[in-house]
C-alpha cells in the first residue's frame, strides 16, 4: 500500500484496466487510452439537461426497488446540495448516479466493461494528460453489478457509501481532489479482489475529480464569516484576504475571482464604504495634524475629527472581541447572537452617517484655516437633520474655540498674538505710530467666521484698537481691567458652545459692552486731555473763515504786503501781522494751545504772482489729534482756504470799489463829461457786487453752515471714533464738492475764476479812472483857484494863453474819454459773457443747490435775454423747479 500510495493517478488507472480486462499492460494499451479520453471527454449523449427530472427519475428508481428510506436520504441530500452551491454541474452528477443504479435488466449501452476496454479506439483517438481535461459530463452508463474480468457483481446500492464517501465530503466543503490516500485506497481494493460495486463507483467518481476537479466544483465560495473578519479589517483601513483597496478606482473592492453570490457581495460593498470613509477623514487628519502654518483652529478640528474617529474605534473594539468571543466558543453564522453583515450594516448606520457627514466637511474644508475654516464648518451644520447638526455644533465650538479666545484677549487686553494668521484682526507692523489708527489694524473679511456679523468684527477691531491707540498714542496708562471689567472668557470648549447658542444674547452683549465702554473713554481722553472739539471748531474759524472779524482786520492788515509781488514777502513779518490781527480781535481769548498752531504758510511761487496768490493760513496738528486732522485733511482745508479766501477778496474789493464810488460821486459832479463812464462803472460794478454777494451767500450759508451743522450733529452723536473720522471726512468732502474744487467741477471753477479775474481787472480800470479823474479835477481847481487869486489882486484872472493852455488841457482829457468807455465796454462783454456761460453750466449741474443759485443769480432774467443757450437751460430748469421744492 505503502508503493501503491507514491504511484501516480496514470498509473493506477492503468492498473485499474489491467485489473478489469485481466490482461497485461502492454495489452491494454487501447483500452488505457480510451479510459483516459473517457475520464477528460466532453462528450455527452442527447439528453436533457434538467437537475430537477434527473433527481425526480434517481427518487423514482429507488422508490420502484422499495428503498423509501434511501430516497428520503437522498432528497435530503440533494436538498443540501442544493443550497451550499459548491457543485458547478449537479445535474452531471445527479446523472451519474441515475445511470449506475438503473436496472440491470435494462439493455445497456455498453454490455460490460470487459467488452468496453476491449473495443478498439477510434481513428482519431489520442491520449489526452490527465492535467488538461475539460469539464464535460461522463457520456456512459454502469452496469449494477460488475465483477473482475467484466462479471457482474451482486451487491445493492449503499446510501451509506454515497453519502460518506462522496456526497459528505461535497457538502461539507471539502475538496474530494485532495483526498488522494482515499482514492489510493478504493484502488488498492479493487486490485486486491475486494471490491464492491460501490468501492467502484466511488473510484470512477474520485478519478474524475482528483484528475479533473472543476468539472464537479466551483472554486470553493467564501463563507460570510470569513467576510465579516475581512470587513472589521476594512473598518480600520487595512486590507482584507479578499476585500482590498483600488487604487484606479479609489474604492474598495472584492475580488472578482472570489466566488460570492451577489447578496453578500452587495452587502460587502456596503460596509466597505465605511472603511474609505475612515481613509478620507484619518488622511486628512494626518497630513495637517504636522503642519504647523495649518494654525490653532486647524489643530482643533484636527482634534474634533480625532474624537469623533476615537468613537468609532471603540465601536470597532466592540466588535472584534465579539468576533474574538465566537472564534474562542466556536459559534457559527446563523446564532442569533453571532457577528454577521447583515448585523454589521444595523450596528453601524450611525456611525456610517457621522463619518459621511465628517468626511464632506473635510471636502468642503479643504484648503481653509483660521476663522474661514471656522466658516466652512458653521456653514455645513445649516441642515434639516438633528443628528447632523448636533455633530456639526460639537466640530464648530471646537473649532471656535481658539477663534473667541483671539477675540477675547483682543478685546479686553488690546494683544493680539495670531501667529498663523488665523483671527480677523491685521496688525501691520511696519506702520508708524501716527498712522496706528488708520493703517496699522484692518480686517481680514475672508477670516471673518459666518456666525459673526461684520458689525460685531467692526466693533472687535475698534475695541482692540482703541486700547492700543490709548496706550501708543495718547500714552494714557490707565490698565484695560479698569476701561471694561472682563467678563467670563471662553476657558472651554463647552463654554463656546454656550456662546455661540446664544450669538444675539450673551456674545453680543459682551461685545456691545466693550465697545461702548472703550469708545467712551478713548472719546473722553480726546475732548478732555486733548480738546478734539476745540480744535475742529478752530479749523471752522480760522481755516473755513468763520472768525468775520478777525478775517477782515487781518484782510486789512495784510493788503499792503499782499499787494507786492509774492518773491518779496517774508514769511516772518506775515507772522506777526497774523498776531497783530489775534490781539486786536476776539480771536485773543481763544485757548492758548489753539493759538499756538495757528501760523502763516507761504505756497510755492509762480512768475507774476503777488502775495495774495501764495498767503495762505495754516494750522499745525500732531498728536492723537493728527489721527482726525491727517495730512489729506489738512490739504483739503488748505484748497477750501485758499477758495474762500480768493471769494473773500473779491467780497473786499467790491467794498473798496463801491467805497471809491460813493466818495467820489460828489467831488465830480463839476466833470459832467465823465457821467456816462461813471454810470457805466456803476451797472457794472452792481452785477459784480450782485453776482459775488450771492456766491458768498451760497458759499457762507449754504455749503459751510449746512455742512458743519450736520457735522457738529454727528460728532456729539459719535459713539467712537471712527464715526468722528467719517463724519469729518464726509464734511471735507461735500465742502470740496459743493465749492466747486473736485475734478467733476474743474469747468465751474474756471468759470468762476475768470469771473474773480475780471473783477480784479476792473478794479484796476476804475482806479485808473478815478486817478485820472481826480487829477484833472484837482487842475481845474487848481486853475479856478489861481484865477481868483488874481481876481483878489486885481487883476485879470487869465491871460489868453493861460486859458487856452487850459482848454488844450481839458480837451485831451476829454478825448480819453472814449477810450475808458471803450475800455469799460470791453470788460463788460467779456465779464457778461464768462457769467452767462458760468450760468449755463450750473443750469446743468446734478447739484439742486447750484441750481437754485442759478435763478438768484439771474433774478431778473438779464442774462436769459442777452443768451438762446441760458433761455432754453432756464426753462427747462425753471419747469422741473416745483418738484424739487
Amino acid at each position: 500500500m505503502a508503493a501503491l500510495d507514491q504511484k501516480s493517478p496514470n498509473v493506477l488507472l492503468q492498473s485499474l484496466c489491467c485489473r478489469i480486462t485481466g490482461k497485461s499492460e502492454a495489452e491494454v494499451a487501447h483500452q488505457f487510452q480510451y479510459a483516459v479520453r473517457v475520464v477528460g471527454s466532453n462528450y455527452a449523449p442527447t439528453i436533457e439537461r434538467d437537475e430537477f427530472l434527473v433527481s425526480e427519475k434517481i427518487k423514482k428508481e429507488l422508490l420502484k426497488q422499495r428503498r423509501e428510506g434511501d430516497a428520503a436520504l437522498f432528497s435530503e441530500l440533494h436538498r443540501k446540495l442544493q443550497t451550499q452551491g459548491v457543485l458547478k454541474h449537479r445535474w452531471s452528477v445527479l446523472y451519474l448516479l441515475l445511470s449506475l443504479c438503473e436496472d440491470p435488466r435494462k439493455p445497456s449501452r455498453v454490455g460490460s466493461y470487459g467488452a468496453l476496454f476491449a473495443q478498439a479506439l477510434p481513428r482519431d483517438a489520442h491520449s489526452t494528460p490527465f492535467y488538461c481535461t475539460r469539464p464535460g459530463s461522463l457520456p456512459l452508463s454502469y452496469p449494477e453489478r460488475l465483477g473482475p474480468g467484466g462479471s457482474q457483481i451482486s451487491t445493492s446500492m449503499g446510501t451509506s457509501g454515497i453519502s460518506n464517501q462522496l456526497m459528505e465530503p461535497c457538502l461539507s466543503g471539502q475538496h474530494p481532489g485532495l483526498h488522494k490516500k482515499q482514492l489510493n485506497d478504493e484502488v488498492s481494493k479493487l486490485l486486491t479482489g475486494t471490491v464492491t460495486f460501490m468501492a467502484f463507483v466511488n473510484v470512477v467518481l474520485l478519478f474524475v475529480v482528483f484528475l479533473n476537479p472543476s468539472f464537479f466544483f466551483s472554486p470553493a465560495e467564501v463563507g460570510e464569516a470569513a467576510l465579516v473578519r475581512d470587513i472589521l479589517y476594512v473598518f480600520q483601513g487595512i486590507d482584507g484576504k479578499f476585500i482590498k483597496m483600488s487604487n484606479t478606482d479609489n474604492c474598495y473592492k472584492i475580488d472578482s475571482k472570489v466566488v460570492l453570490c451577489k447578496s453578500l457581495r452587495d452587502t460587502s460593498s456596503r460596509l466597505a464604504e465605511l472603511g474609505w470613509l475612515h481613509n478620507k477623514i484619518r488622511k486628512y487628519t494626518d497630513s495637517r495634524s504636522l503642519d504647523r502654518a495649518f494654525g490653532l483652529v486647524g489643530q482643533s478640528f484636527c482634534a474634533s475629527l480625532h474624537q469623533e474617529l476615537k468613537e468609532y474605534y471603540r465601536l470597532l473594539a466592540v466588535l472584534h472581541s465579539q468576533l474574538q468571543v465566537e472564534d474562542d466558543q466556536g459559534v457559527n453564522l446563523g446564532v442569533e447572537s453571532s457577528l454577521t453583515l447583515r448585523r454589521l450594516l444595523v450596528w453601524t448606520y450611525d456611525p456610517k452617517v457621522r463619518l459621511k457627514t465628517l468626511a464632506a466637511l473635510v471636502d468642503f474644508c479643504q484648503g481653509r484655516k483660521g476663522g474661514e475654516l471656522a466658516s466652512a464648518v458653521h456653514a455645513y451644520g445649516k441642515t434639516g437633520d438633528p443628528q447632523m447638526r448636533a455633530l456639526v455644533q460639537h466640530i464648530l465650538s471646537l473649532v471656535s474655540h481658539p477663534i473667541l479666545n483671539f477675540l477675547y484677549r483682543w478685546i479686553y487686553d488690546g494683544e493680539l498674538e495670531d501667529t498663523y494668521h488665523e483671527f480677523f484682526v491685521a496688525s501691520d507692523p511696519t506702520v508708524k505710530t501716527d498712522r496706528l489708527w488708520h493703517d496699522k489694524y484692518s480686517l481680514r473679511k475672508s477670516m471673518i467666521p459666518t456666525f459673526i456679523t461684520m458689525d460685531q468684527a467692526r466693533k472687535v477691531l475698534l475695541i482692540g484698537k482703541s486700547i492700543n491707540f490709548l496706550h501708543q498714542v495718547c500714552h494714557d496708562r490707565t490698565s484695560p481691567g479698569k476701561i471694561t471689567p472682563a467678563s467670563k472668557s471662553t476657558d472651554s470648549p463647552k463654554d463656546a458652545a454656550e456662546l455661540l447658542s446664544d450669538l444675539e444674547g450673551a456674545f453680543q452683549g459682551k461685545i456691545d459692552a466693550a465697545y461702548f465702554e472703550t469708545s467712551k473713554y478713548l472719546l473722553n481722553v480726546l475732548n478732555q486731555n486733548y480738546l478734539l472739539l476745540e480744535h475742529l471748531q478752530a479749523m471752522r474759524r480760522y481755516l473755513l473763515l468763520g472768525q468775520g472779524d478777525f478775517i477782515r482786520h487781518l484782510m486789512d492788515l495784510l493788503k499792503p504786503e499782499l499787494a507786492r509781488p509774492a518773491t518779496t514777502l517774508y514769511q516772518h513779518n506775515l507772522t506777526g501781522i497774523l498776531e497783530t490781527a489775534v490781539r486786536a480781535t476776539n480771536a485773543q481769548y481763544d485757548n492758548a494751545e489753539i493759538l499756538k498752531r495757528l501760523d502763516v504758510r507761504l505756497l510755492e511761487v509762480s512768475p507774476g504772482d503777488t502775495g495774495w496768490d501764495v498767503f495762505s493760513l495754516d494750522y499745525h496738528v500732531e498728536g492723537p489729534i493728527a489721527t482726525v486732522f491727517t495730512r489729506e485733511c489738512m490739504s483739503h482745508y488748505l484748497r477750501v482756504f485758499n477758495f474762500l479766501w480768493r471769494a473773500k477778496r473779491m467780497e473786499y474789493i467790491l467794498t473798496d470799489i463801491w467805497k471809491g464810488q460813493m466818495c467820489n460821486a460828489k467831488l465830480l459832479k463839476s466833470m459832467p463829461e465823465l457821467s456816462g463812464v461813471l454810470h457805466q462803472c456803476h451797472i457794472l460794478a452792481n452785477e459784480m457786487v450782485h453776482f459775488i454777494h450771492q456766491m458768498q451767500y451760497y458759499i457762507t450759508f449754504e455749503v459751510l453752515e449746512c455742512c458743519w451743522d450736520e457735522l457738529w450733529n454727528k460728532v456729539e452723536k459719535a459713539q467712537d471714533l471712527d464715526h468722528i473720522i467719517a463724519a469729518h471726512e464726509r464734511f471735507l468732502d461735500s465742502v470740496i464738492s459743493r465749492c466747486l474744487l473736485d475734478t467733476n467741477s474743474r469747468s465751474l471753477l474756471n468759470q468762476l475764476r475768470a469771473i474773480f479775474d475780471q473783477i480784479i481787472e476792473f478794479q484796476s480800470a476804475q482806479d485808473s479812472l478815478y486817478r485820472s479823474a481826480l487829477e484833472e479835477l484837482t487842475l481845474r481847481l487848481q486853475y479856478e483857484e489861481r484865477k481868483k487869486q488874481r481876481d483878489s489882486e486885481g487883476e485879470w484872472g487869465v491871460t489868453a494863453e493861460k486859458e487856452a493852455e487850459e482848454n488844450r488841457r481839458i480837451q485831451e482829457f476829454q478825448e480819453t474819454i472814449p477810450k475808458m468807455r471803450s475800455q469799460l465796454r470791453i470788460l463788460t462783454h467779456f465779464y457778461q459773457g464768462i457769467v452767462q456761460q458760468f450760468l449755463v453750466l450750473i443750469m446743468t449741474s446734478p447739484d439742486e443747490s447750484l441750481r437754485f443759485l442759478s435763478f438768484r443769480l439771474d433774478f431778473n432774467e438779464h442774462y436769459r435775454a442777452r443768451d438762446p443757450r441760458l433761455r432754453a437751460s432756464l426753462g427747462t430748469t425753471r419747469g422741473r423747479r416745483p418738484s424739487n421744492i
